[in-house]
């Protein structure tokens, strides 16, 4: 059962190198630039939202400060459009485990990043679907 909060609490961020590791290791991907997205099925029942974390590599930009400018822009979308992406999704088919590459060399404009941001989660959603509908035959 799905609340609609537009927070992100600890619990909804992805902090364990372990899972991280495997999350690339074992994990499918998604990309449509600026994004990357790499996820983990979900294999538990009870979770109401997937644990994400927000990557942007150092090499595309050398100052934290940048780097925590589009952190921070990503994290607002997510937060304000999670409960209606989740939502509008089958709960068997959204992941466990989210990491968003951000894979561009300059910043873009929030409402640039929000439009690719939607669309890329419903290609996630799409991989998802397709997922499913294959492992059961």
């Amino acid at each position: 059962m799905l609340v609609k909060n537009q927070n992100l609490p600890k619990a909804e961020r992805l902090c364990s190198k372990k899972i991280i590791e495997e999350l690339f290791q074992k994990g499918s991907s998604v990309y449509l630039y600026p994004f990357r997205i790499q996820y983990l099925p979900r294999t538990d029942e009870e979770i109401t939202y997937p644990q994400i974390f927000f990557s942007i590599s150092k090499r595309n930009f050398k100052r934290s400060n940048k780097r925590n400018l589009i952190r921070r822009r990503l994290k607002e979308i997510y937060r304000h459009h999670k409960y209606e992406w989740l939502s509008a999704t089958p709960p068997s088919v959204f992941p466990a485990y989210l990491s968003v590459i951000y894979v561009s060399k300059e910043i873009l404009p929030s409402d640039i990043l929000s439009k690719k941001f939607n669309a890329v989660w419903k290609k996630l959603q799409d991989a998802g679907l397709q997922t499913t509908s294959h492992s059961s035959f």
